[in-house]
């Protein structure tokens, strides 16, 4: 089974020339990086994937993770190792603030990161994607003694952060959440609820496990603006962070899954007992509005698995492809490896290019978040737009990939032991969770393309037509081919846009737009 090689020369290629981000201070959120030190960050990156997870990801998705008859979940062997080297190289800390141990580097660098470890380790990189989640609502909407309390061991990985929406009656509509919150007379509240798809929702990898929960008030309004955000702790700790007791927070099994064998998927009960403590988040009846920070957040790292697992994929088919000897030259009748054939080429050139493509939109994405740090508005609407696009096309794309990385291997690549099934497996995933692909295509036109009466679908739009008037006035033909097919295309767009925005506001006519929105 081939190894996994980091693109290291991609990522210099588009963070330094392609979207100059050493010149547009989008490294971190101070000024005192520089490109040798990225590189030396993703290099270690590298060497951590390919040396420590990546030899682990076959076998733990074979094993699988274990529910226990003491409501305890066990991840695969030598997970516990792997993170432990993952936590003392500080790769929890890489975006997380300064004042509580983080390194204060970009999200720009945390995706290229991610994208590193996912594709060496997806179950793995599940488990730091959702604890990255957590720390960036706690450092937005968490009160200073929340944030110094938990934030220190998120933000090193002693604890580990899960996000609880979904619930059995529950999944995409919020509105329906049953889980109720009762305050009590020290400020804190009783959780009583059952979540469920909770992913790491229990392990053994950290000593705490510290739950996002959406719950709903006992006089909170019906829909959801009733929903607050409680942080429930698997165990209690006092005001040093020093653990005291178990909360009434229990794992009651795992499920068994089409792929990610090896992270495990929780159905959780709250409060099967005296209820379980939990501590407001922002304010009450204001849980979606925190809580869309850590889903925004998981929603790019989502588009960043999209690539992950297309990147690996793709080098398992061009080391087969490399490998395997299957026909002869129609000239000179000597035997080829199947990278010779044409319909290899083309299908390893499609996926190659999809993936460089992908790789470009999550790293300008997280670049517009990146900008947000100094109050740039316009940086904050574009970035919302694209998170549901670049969610869908990545995620669907590395189904795509995954399945022709699978048709490059023919009948050995549907077996398991060839370890390139899995990838087609896992990917799945990808366009189901953190709101489905159809779910992003109905964000998409009905609050980002209607927002402010079509200005930032109108600004995209711009920036292309820009882009397709340099291709233009190139002297190079296919160049100003490319300039001609984009200047079509815009207009195209602009009339679907104008479209679906007059539709969209037509009571009776509302549902023509959606049936759009793909």
């Amino acid at each position: 089974m081939t190894s996994y090689q980091a693109p290291l020369k991609d990522f210099d290629f588009l963070i330094n020339y392609a979207l100059k981000l050493d010149k547009n201070g989008a490294y971190c959120k101070k000024s005192e990086i520089d490109t040798g030190i990225l590189k030396d960050i993703l290099e270690q990156a590298s060497k951590l994937a390919t040396n420590v997870l990546f030899p682990l990801h076959y076998s733990g998705e074979v094993a699988g993770c274990e529910f226990h008859k003491n409501n305890t979940v066990t991840t695969p062997k030598g997970f516990q190792q792997a993170y432990q080297e993952f936590i003392n190289g500080g790769w929890t800390a890489i975006s997380g603030t300064e004042k509580f141990g983080g390194m204060g580097l970009s999200k720009t660098i945390e995706q290229s990161v991610f994208e590193i470890i996912s594709s060496a380790n997806l179950s793995f990189g599940l488990c730091p994607l959702l604890t990255q989640g957590a720390i960036h609502a706690l450092e937005k909407w968490g009160t200073e003694e929340q944030k110094n309390l938990y934030l220190p061991k998120l933000i090193s990985g002693q604890w580990a952060g899960t996000m609880n929406l979904t619930e059995p009656q529950a999944g995409s509509d919020l509105a329906l959440i049953k889980t109720k919150a009762i305050k009590q007379d020290n400020q804190s509240y009783k959780i009583f609820g059952t979540k469920i798809f909770i992913t790491y929702g229990d392990h053994d990898l950290t000593e705490n496990i510290i739950h996002l929960v959406l719950a709903r008030l006992t006089d909170a309004p019906e829909g959801i603006k009733g929903i607050s955000l409680f942080l429930v702790p698997k165990y209690l700790v006092d005001t040093d962070g020093n653990i005291t007791d178990k909360n009434d927070v229990t794992v009651a099994g795992i499920e068994h899954k089409l792929g990610i064998h090896a992270s495990p998927t929780c159905t959780m009960k709250f409060g099967e007992n005296d209820g379980a403590i939990g501590y407001l988040i922002g304010e009450e009846n204001q849980g979606l509005k925190a809580m869309f920070t850590m889903m925004n957040d998981a929603r790019l790292s989502v588009a960043t698995q999209g690539v992950a697992v297309s990147e690996i994929a793709f080098q398992k088919a061009l080391n087969y492809a490399h490998q395997r000897i299957q026909g002869k030259s129609p000239k000179e009748n000597n035997a080829l490896t199947i990278i010779h054939h044409p319909d290899i080429q083309r299908n390893l050139v499609h996926a190659r290019c999809l993936i460089f493509i992908n790789r470009l939109l999550v790293l300008q994405t997280a670049s517009l978040i990146d900008k947000q740090i100094g109050n740039d508005k316009q940086a904050e609407l574009l970035a919302d737009f694209f998170i549901p696009i670049i969610k869908s096309w990545a995620t669907d794309k590395a189904l795509q990939i995954t399945s022709d990385a699978i048709q490059i291997f023919g009948g050995t690549g549907y077996i398991e032991e060839t370890g390139v099934a899995i990838h087609f497996r896992d990917a799945k995933i990808l366009s189901i969770y953190e709101g489905t692909n159809g779910i992003q295509a109905i964000d998409l036109v009905t609050r980002k393309l209607c927002r402010h009466e079509l200005s930032v679908f109108r600004e995209i739009c711009t920036m292309v037509s820009e882009f397709a008037a340099i291709c233009l006035e190139s002297q190079h033909e296919k160049i100003s081919n490319i300039g001609d097919h984009l200047e079509l295309a815009v207009e195209d767009l602009l009339q679907a846009g104008e479209w679906m925005y007059q539709k969209w506001g037509l009571l009776d006519q509302g549902n023509e737009a959606l049936a759009g929105a793909k």
